[in-house]
């Protein structure tokens, strides 16, 4: 998960300091988070999903390979099965 969150947070060209800032977290408690050398409370982890414009959600384990395959595209130039919309 710490990955994902770095990658989106790199895209979205914010700092480890104001992703931490926007989630009401410190920058050093964000960055462990990050790099997986801590946990992270269910309530932090959505606040900093937040704050990178992701939405943390519960899937049933069997429904899993379902969503990935919505995802992803089957070819490089085929778009996504789902494309969110704005609220």
């Amino acid at each position: 998960m710490g990955q994902r969150l770095r990658e989106v947070r790199r895209t979205a060209g914010l700092t480890q300091e104001q992703v931490a800032d926007l989630a009401g977290i410190s920058r050093p408690r964000y960055r462990d988070i990050e790099t997986g050398v801590a946990a992270a409370r269910a309530t932090t982890l959505m606040n900093v999903a937040r704050a990178l414009g992701l939405e943390v959600m519960l899937v049933p384990q069997a429904m899993v390979p379902a969503v990935r395959a919505l995802l992803q595209p089957q070819h490089d130039d085929d778009l996504p099965a789902f494309v969110p919309q704005e609220d």
